[in-house]
């Protein structure tokens, strides 16, 4: 199982930006897939996870009406589409397969700032 992480970056306050992770190793569309963050001194925490098919989304309230997480399992590939961003989601951002198994991906740096 690999997946990589790609799209982040430095953006500025209110700016956008788009995570993708690839996926391989594994049969992509039958996992619910999730979107974590980790900020310096602080715990991992959930932004967003999707099903499988992609039907059913969840968000934590701080990105609730700003993220949009969606997936293509023609390409094997989960996005992370980022607006208005603030300060508050400077992080690490990291792709997750559910399952029996859990898989991180590596992480995607995401800064903002002006």
């Amino acid at each position: 199982v690999q997946l990589v992480e790609s799209g982040g970056g430095l953006v500025q306050p209110g700016g956008s930006l788009r995570l993708s992770c690839a996926a391989s190793g594994f049969t992509f569309s039958r996992y619910a897939m999730s979107w974590y963050r980790q900020a310096p001194g602080k715990e991992r925490e959930l932004v967003a996870g999707i099903s499988s098919a992609g039907g059913s989304t969840n968000y934590a309230d701080s990105v609730k009406g700003r993220f949009t997480i969606s997936r293509d399992n023609a390409k094997n590939t989960v996005y992370l589409q980022m607006n208005s961003l603030k300060p508050e989601d400077t992080a690490v951002y990291y792709c997750k397969r559910s399952g029996s198994a859990v898989f991180w991906g590596q992480g995607t740096q995401v800064t903002v700032s002006s």
